[in-house]
């Protein structure tokens, strides 16, 4: 694995979407791998509604948004994968769905292929139990928004290899990634925080101490965060923060990590956020909010 030029990011949701074009911009072929068209398609406007806010801001350049476009692909075929140098996982957190993507990738593949993870709150190790290679499986962690934020948590298996360490480190600055080593850990270090974060604003909501919006122009303002904690529960799916809360809940056992009431509801109401559009906020087809009174639960 001297040199690798195609990268198959397995699941274009909204970490997977910001995965690849992050790595397309970068020069490296990248296809997004989807389980039907229609997610394929909303991959693809997720990505392609990022580079035209850049373009509007003028962070990129008509040119540079044509190459980073030339460089992504999409596709639902696994055949892909044949070609595959390295394969990046980010599809929802349920051990069952990455089971079945890594029986897949094992059968696709080349024996010598990096398989990286972002999952966030499963097992490492377990999730390399599950593939013929688990010498070849690493967690890598990105965070959101992934093209903006220069940063990845690296987390190593039980049986990862000084080889498959070795891959990824060389990777990563090609990458404009700076790395963050950590042990394997529920929710490593940035989920653990960030979804306490989510979860105490919701309760703080629910006790009427202040307005969604209020509460995230506080800590935007105040602690000069890109995007307060609700909009960023929007963006990860209310979803995905009431299941990490959840896996740290069994995991740890610790009160703090126990999912506010509110929250819960939104999840069985499927006020998910963007992909449902609406959450705390509510959001028009392309994922872009409306405007304040428009509908968030405040």
């Amino acid at each position: 694995m001297d040199q690798i030029q195609q990268v198959v990011v397995v699941g274009g949701g909204v970490m997977g979407a910001g995965i690849a074009e992050l790595l397309a911009s970068k020069r490296f072929e990248t296809t997004i791998l989807e389980k039907d068209p229609q997610a394929a398609e909303q991959a693809k406007r997720s990505v392609v509604h990022s580079l035209d806010r850049k373009l509007a801001k003028w962070g990129i350049t008509e040119a540079e948004k044509k190459i980073i476009l030339s460089n992504l692909h999409f596709s639902t075929d696994p055949s892909v994968l044949k070609d595959a140098d390295f394969v990046i996982e980010s599809v929802d957190e349920d051990i069952q769905i990455k089971k079945e993507i890594y029986h897949l990738c094992d059968q696709k593949c080349r024996p010598e292929v990096v398989f990286a993870s972002n999952t966030s709150t499963l097992s490492l190790t377990e999730i390399a139990a599950m593939t013929q290679h688990p010498d070849k499986v690493i967690g890598l962690h990105f965070v959101y928004p992934v093209p903006t934020i220069p940063v990845v948590e690296v987390v190593r298996g039980l049986k990862t290899s000084d080889q498959t360490v070795n891959i990824v480190r060389k990777l990563l600055p090609e990458w404009g990634l700076s790395a963050v080593e950590v042990f394997e850990s529920p929710g490593f270090v940035t989920t653990r925080m960030i979804v306490l974060m989510i979860n105490e604003a919701t309760n703080i909501l629910m006790e009427g101490v202040a307005t969604v919006e209020e509460i995230d122009r506080a800590m935007k303002l105040g602690y000069q965060f890109h995007a307060g904690p609700f909009e960023m529960a929007d963006r990860f799916g209310l979803d995905s923060v009431l299941a990490a809360l959840e896996q740290l809940f069994r995991e740890f056992g610790e009160a703090k990590f126990r999912p506010a009431p509110l929250l819960k509801k939104m999840v069985r109401a499927k006020q998910l956020g963007v992909k449902t559009g609406e959450g705390f906020f509510r959001y028009d087809q392309e994922g872009i909010r409306m405007s304040e009174g428009e509908g968030s639960v405040s």
